[in-house]
Parts: C-alpha cells; sequence; structure tokens
C-alpha cells in the first residue's frame, strides 16, 4: 500500500536506511502555534472541533510544507482524538491539555474503551484523501499516542509530573494495567490503520511522557503492548517511528518493540543513541529545540554538530529533540530547513 508518488522521498529513503540526497528534515508540531497562518484559521475554534474538520486539517497540515519546505508533513490531530471517537469524556484545555471527565481507575472502568472503527473517524479518512492529492510526492506522517502516555492521561485525568496513579496502577494492580494497555494498543493499532489505509505514507507511535520509567518497568509492563501496535500495522510496508522523551535509557528497548525507526530526544548525541539501538534502524532528531531561540549562526553550529554526530549512521531524519515552542521564529525554521539541505546535499 506504499503511496508510489512519495516512494523515493528523502524521507522515506532515510526510514528504509537508503542513500539520501539530502538528509531529511521535518519538526513535531510543525504545524501549530509558531506559524501565524496557523493561529488565523484557528482563531475561535477549539482544538479537538479543529481536528474533526477535514478541509481545516488539510490547511494546518499543509502550512508549514509550504512555509518550510519540510520533507514531510505531519497529519494535524492530538493524540487524545481516538478516544474521544470511542466516546470518553474529554476536552483539551489551553494552557492546561487533555482533561478527562472520569479517570479509568477500577476494572468496570475498562468497559468504556471499546473498539475504534473507521466509522469513529471519517474525517481523518476525509481529510489524509485531501491531503495526499495535494502533497503530492511529499511524503504524510500519520501518528498516534502510545499505550502508556494514552494510559498515563486516562487514569491521572490529565497531564501529570509525577504519574502516581498511573505508575501505582502499574505496580499494584499488574492486570487491570495490562488489560487496560492492551485494549489502548488495539484502539492505537485500528487508528494507525486508518491513517495509512487512507494514504499516510510512515506512522509515528508518540510515547511522550515513557521516560518516565525504569528500564525493567518498561520491558516489563509496556513493551509489549507498543509491539503489539507496531506488530499489528507492520504489513503495510510504512515505517514506522518510535519517539518518546527523556528516554535515553530505553532507547535500545524501545528500538526492540519493533520501530524501524527510533527518535531520540536532544539529551543523547546520536552517534552514541545508535550505539545504544543497535544497528538495522534509523533514527531521527535531535536538536534541543530551545537553541532556536538563538542567534543564526548559533543554530547552525548546534545543527552542525547533531549532523556530524550522526555521519555515520545508517538513516537519519534531522528533526528537533521535541516539538516545536510555541514562540519560535518561523523563520528560524525555514532557515533551519535550507542549512541542513545544502550541508547535506550529496
Amino acid at each position: 500500500m506504499q503511496p508510489t508518488a512519495t516512494y523515493d522521498s528523502a524521507f522515506l529513503r532515510a526510514c528504509r536506511r537508503e542513500p539520501v540526497p539530502h538528509t531529511p528534515v521535518w519538526f513535531m508540531r510543525q504545524a501549530g502555534r509558531s506559524l501565524p497562518e496557523y493561529r488565523k484559521v484557528r482563531e475561535g475554534i477549539p482544538m479537538l472541533e479543529s481536528c474533526m474538520r477535514p478541509e481545516l486539517v488539510t490547511e494546518i497540515t499543509l502550512q508549514p510544507v509550504r512555509r518550510h519546505n519540510v520533507d514531510a508533513a505531519i497529519y494535524f490531530s492530538d493524540i487524545v482524538v481516538p478516544l474521544k471517537a470511542i466516546g470518553i469524556g474529554l476536552d483539551i484545555k489551553p494552557g492546561v491539555g487533555p482533561v478527562v471527565d472520569q479517570p479509568i481507575r477500577t476494572r468496570a472502568d475498562l468497559a468504556r474503551l471499546r473498539d475504534l472503527t473507521p466509522e469513529d473517524v471519517p474525517y481523518v479518512t476525509e481529510a489524509i484523501g485531501l491531503l495526499t492529492r495535494e502533497l503530492g510526492p511529499t511524503p504524510l506522517i500519520g501518528f498516534a499516542g502510545a499505550p502508556f502516555t494514552l494510559a498515563s492521561y486516562l487514569v491521572e485525568g490529565g497531564p501529570s509530573r509525577t504519574f502516581e496513579n498511573a505508575k501505582a496502577m502499574m505496580y499494584g494492580d499488574p492486570e487491570l494495567w495490562a488489560d487496560l494497555l492492551d485494549r489502548l494498543a488495539d484502539i492505537t493499532a485500528a487508528f494507525l490503520k486508518v491513517q495509512i489505509e487512507a494514504g499516510a505514507s510512515a506512522v509515528q507511535l508518540f510515547d511522550s511522557w515513557v521516560g518516565a520509567l525504569a528500564p525493567a518497568d518498561y520491558r516489563r509492563s509496556v513493551m509489549p503492548f507498543s509491539s503489539k501496535v507496531f506488530d499489528a500495522v507492520a504489513g503495510y510496508g510504512v515505517p514506522r517511528i518510535h519517539f518518546g522523551v527523556g528516554t535515553g535509557e530505553l532507547l535500545k528497548l524501545m528500538g526492540e518493540a519493533g520501530a524501524d525507526v527510533v527518535g531520540v530526544d536532544w539529551r543523547v548525541p546520536l552517534d552514541k543513541a545508535h550505539r545504544r539501538v543497535g544497528p538495522g534502524k534509523a533514527l531521527q532528531g535531535n536538536l534541543d529545540p530551545t537553541v532556536l531561540f538563538t542567534d543564526k549562526d548559533t543554530v547552525e553550529v548546534r545543527a552542525r554538530e547533531v549532523l556530524d554526530a550522526a555521519a555515520g549512521l545508517e538513516g537519519h531524519v534531522f528533526n528537533l529533540g521535541h516539538g516545536v515552542p510555541p514562540n519560535t521564529d518561523p523563520d528560524a525554521l525555514t532557515r533551519l530547513v535550507e542549512y541542513v539541505h545544502a550541508q547535506t546535499a550529496r
């Protein structure tokens, strides 16, 4: 099901660890608050509603491609969209993040997590159809939240620094925890399948908060369910990317979970990350996003360090170590794309 128009793109070639004409670049949260055109079209529209309007999703997804000349688009959505689609009461509150009306804390609560079907998210299929026609040879990345990160929101009821309720369930009731993550793995896999079948050229699994775990706990209580997601979409033949924050100690295990590309945040140099992940995986990353607030020369020096650390990798996709900060000057991103392309042209 690989879209032929995008197959030889620099981004997909890098994901497959094949020779590339230049190091491809895209940015997590490239479509969003850093762009004045984004703020204009989103004005007065709540976040979750904006994710359900195909024409608006298409426009927002295309904005950074037009402006920055990035090598891939990422579908504009949010990791809680599939939970909302199956009837979980939640909202994304400005300045806070996802907030769940009734947290999941007991076995009886699991009944609220029903299967996700394509009919639950028709706006996703429609938007990706519109996007792939507009993007042509530029790949579209679909994405979803990983079971652990979704579970952390559902159990805590919203964002958390300590994940005390989620970790208490993981440690104290491992059977309930496993059943919860297994359920979320099925929902996540179904959401990714909808995106791939609609035309997404690659998918990224965001496990944003999994860096809160020790390696032994990740291996025992999280990795099997991330692996289940990756296995469920393996047959489509699209690259699968795995990303988390603060995951330096988990990089080897995250690679073993089944991704083709492992995202690395800014805390671990890419050459060291490669040694931890091991052969057979491309890497994605990993400029510290706050470098974008410095001058042009400093950005180029730090980007050069990332490129030098990536020089011996089998495949490298240039990205930030996390999402684009809201107050970023968009021109800094445009210049960074130009710099990476010029420095790595082959």
